[in-house]
């Protein structure tokens, strides 16, 4: 019998699974850089006054922080309801989660009046935050994955990663035309609050397009013949346990990979908007143009790297990244140190174009390493586990860095040691492109949980 993979699906209907996966991630990337800029930019004033200006964006950057533990939360509670229930239900419950509390921020008083609450509670709100961003990653990136044309995955599955260059784009967009229009005062009293009210109207157009889309038809099938099994076979392993004991390796690697992927992007596109203010003497609203420009960019060459990943492997794609990020630290801190717009911009762009080459294929490649009733459990836990040790410290160790040193060596040699961990994962990593995500299946005749391929290809099934 052939597997749901064995056929593309009608062209029109992957486009509408693209497009749902596309904007939700953009949707709940936005909320989530939202934060990240507003957190370098007016937070440090509005929650935490008290405090020197680089202090306070330590503080400001340390809230942002406690959004990153809670994704692995989110990771294992979404991964074990997705893997069970299925990838829709629990896309939509993220999206609604993300949207609420970014809306939520957008209403907060802040310190000067209500005092110490408004840090606790805009903590709360991040962790919300974290927690329905560890779930909407592996959800978006598998039901492209397990909808696609399997000689394709690597494009089409590169698409929902592009949620995270469009999410900057808009978030960057909404902050540089609010900072470009009101004055500091206007913006730092009421303006701020604008691009957090405006994802509540994006949470309702995410809705709408995520809730015309099927389930994914491999994990479907493989539904049906769990459920088919159930009354003779043992009783079935939490996906989150036999992940853990059949799939421990394939989580370490998706942790290292994730190392340099993490760290580097949360530098180039966070961190900056200190750095080059601070230390560069560049204007607030010149980073953020830079940032906006580079985004734009980012967004165009992640399903170009994806298509890549289709003819070369995801293993030499991924590579091209990690040491290309790291070999680009030097010279990204030089040209942002001369003070001028177009170094700033070329600096940013090549960074993220470097960073795309890790983050277009990770989708397909995370996703090619599970079996289907483990899949959104492993590929959640193996890149938001990572995300606690690598993006969410990233600014504040980069800040730290900077604040005790008052040079950027540092920061880039931190970089540069996440790339050689990132190098390494990689080539103890197996090529994926191959594999048939429908063949590799937890279902076994003997219930064990252990994956089993029948040892056919997408390449095989095409000939």
């Amino acid at each position: 019998m052939s597997s749901p993979s064995a056929a593309p699906p009608a062209p029109n209907n992957l486009k509408r699974i693209v497009a749902a996966s596309l904007i939700g991630t953009t949707i709940e990337w936005y909320d989530f850089f939202l934060y990240g800029s507003a957190a370098a930019l007016v937070f440090n004033e509005l929650f935490f006054p008290d405090s020197d200006p680089l202090v306070g964006t330590l503080l400001s950057f340390l809230t942002y922080a406690v959004g990153f533990a809670a994704r692995p939360i989110g990771a294992l509670v979404f991964g074990h309801y997705g893997d069970r229930l299925g990838r829709k239900k629990l896309l939509v419950l993220s999206l609604l989660m993300m949207g609420g509390a970014t809306f939520a921020i957008g209403l907060m008083p802040t310190h000067a009046t209500i005092g110490s609450m408004a840090p606790i509670l805009l903590t709360v709100l991040r962790l919300v935050q974290g927690f329905a961003l560890g779930g909407e990653w592996g959800g978006a990136v598998l039901l492209v994955s397990e909808h696609g044309d399997a000689r394709r995955r690597g494009f089409w599955a590169s698409w929902p990663q592009t949620g995270a260059p469009a999410g900057q784009l808009l978030a960057t967009g909404v902050l540089a035309l609010l900072t470009a229009v009101l004055s500091e005062s206007a913006f730092g009293s009421w303006g701020w609050r604008v691009p957090f009210l405006l994802s509540g109207v994006l949470v309702i157009v995410g809705l709408w397009i995520r809730l015309s889309v099927d389930e994914s038809p491999v994990f479907k099938e493989a539904l049906k013949r769990a459920e088919a099994r159930k009354a003779d076979a043992p009783a079935e392993r939490m996906p989150l346990v036999a992940v853990l004991k059949h799939h421990w390796r394939d989580v370490l690697v998706a942790m290292g990979a994730r190392m340099a992927e993490n760290i580097s992007y949360y530098v180039i596109t966070a961190f900056i908007l200190v750095y080059a203010t601070t230390s560069a003497g560049v204007s607030r609203q010149t980073a953020l143009n830079a940032v906006l420009i580079a985004s734009a960019l980012h967004f165009a060459v992640i399903p170009a790297w994806g298509a890549l990943s289709d003819r070369w492997g995801r293993r030499p794609v991924y590579l091209i990244g990690a040491v290309g990020v790291g070999l680009w630290m030097f010279p990204f801190f030089a040209l942002i140190d001369t003070g001028g717009f177009g170094a700033l911009l070329l600096a940013v762009t090549v960074g993220l174009v470097m960073h795309g080459a890790m983050y277009a294929p990770q989708a397909a490649f995370f996703s090619e390493m599970f079996a289907t009733r483990m899949r959104y459990s492993g590929a959640s836990i193996g890149a938001q586990f990572a995300s606690v040790a690598a993006g969410a410290p990233a600014p504040l160790i980069a800040t730290a860095l900077l604040s005790d040193y008052g040079t950027s060596t540092p920061i880039a040699l931190y970089v540069i040691a996440a790339s050689l961990l990132t190098v390494v994962a990689i080539l103890a990593a197996k090529e994926t492109r191959h594999r048939d995500l429908a063949d590799v299946s937890p279902e076994t005749e003997d219930g064990t949980g252990t994956p089993v391929t029948t040892g056919r290809t997408e390449d095989a099934r095409a000939l």
